[in-house]
């Protein structure tokens, strides 16, 4: 694994990396210099995006020339080829581009390092909040906005077995996808937010306490909310509560997946109906 110090080194310059993306992806957004597409999957993806991935792509590689960048918006190379690479950037331009297109402000410029299947360095930038969320793997997590640097930290529940929990929900999914895969027993109340890294963001900060994504996702949506959320003290992990696995798939898609807080929860009980189909 690559020395702390020269991760760290990494992860400064990533951070300095996702607010000029920031930056850029903000001027096009108010002045809305910007043209929306539709993917093959007929999901959107605007002008923005791809100005945003071939910034964060050229600095990247001026920073790290020998590490390979994997993004949403680039070419997807074959897990044969993938597979040869010890260490590699995963990148999201812009994470929220439904947000972007709607103009809710709630997206976020998203970069990630894994090693060896495994992410040890978590970027998430808001530019519309300019909040910026950074984590080292065995380091902690924290962000940083116009009060300064603070550490984050998931929380923790008075009664963990019994008491409420605040589950942070999207503004697009029918909210009653992800209720009905929930006990009704326990007290819930909601927060909503934008994209996936936002509502992450939220759980390490200890706004919320759990999502439940369901529906098509990348590995480039959970790498940096793996490792900020896991140094808050929280996991990421899939509807099955098995740990998500980058690198490692000819495909690049996540299953469903739950971001969690406090560890002292039952999840388990309150996410119950996720257990009557057990993975093979």
């Amino acid at each position: 694994m690559t020395p702390t110090k020269q991760l760290h080194e990494w992860l400064e310059g990533a951070a300095c990396i996702a607010q000029q993306a920031g930056d850029l992806i903000m001027e096009l957004y108010e002045e809305q210099a910007y043209a929306t597409y539709e993917k093959a999957d007929q999901s959107p993806v605007t002008s923005a995006d791809l100005a945003a991935h071939r910034f964060i792509l050229q600095r990247l590689e001026e920073l790290t020339p020998d590490i390979p960048v994997l993004s949403e918006e680039g070419a997807h190379l074959a897990l044969e080829e993938r597979q040869k690479w010890p260490r590699y950037w995963l990148i999201d331009p812009i994470d929220g581009t439904q947000e972007f297109v709607a103009r809710s402000g709630d997206f976020t410029v998203v970069i990630a390092l894994v090693e060896q299947h495994q992410p040890t360095l978590g970027v998430i930038y808001w530019p519309a909040g300019d909040k910026l969320y950074v984590a080292q793997r065995g380091a902690g997590a924290y962000r940083r906005d116009i009060n300064g640097e603070q550490r984050l930290a998931v929380r923790k529940l008075e009664q963990p077995t019994t008491g409420p929990v605040t589950l942070a929900i999207s503004r697009r999914q029918p909210r009653e996808r992800v209720l009905q895969r929930m006990s009704p027993e326990r007290q819930l109340s909601t927060v909503p937010a934008g994209s996936c890294s936002l509502k992450a963001c939220l759980i390490a900060e200890g706004q919320a306490d759990c999502f439940l994504r369901v529906g098509p996702t990348g590995e480039w949506d959970t790498a940096a909310a793996d490792v900020i959320v896991g140094e808050a003290g929280g996991s990421i992990v899939s509807e099955h509560f098995k740990p998500l696995t980058y690198n490692e798939e000819d495909e690049l898609g996540n299953p469903n997946f739950l971001i969690l807080g406090d560890s002292a929860v039952p999840w388990q009980e309150i996410f119950i109906r996720h257990q009557t189909h057990p993975e093979a």
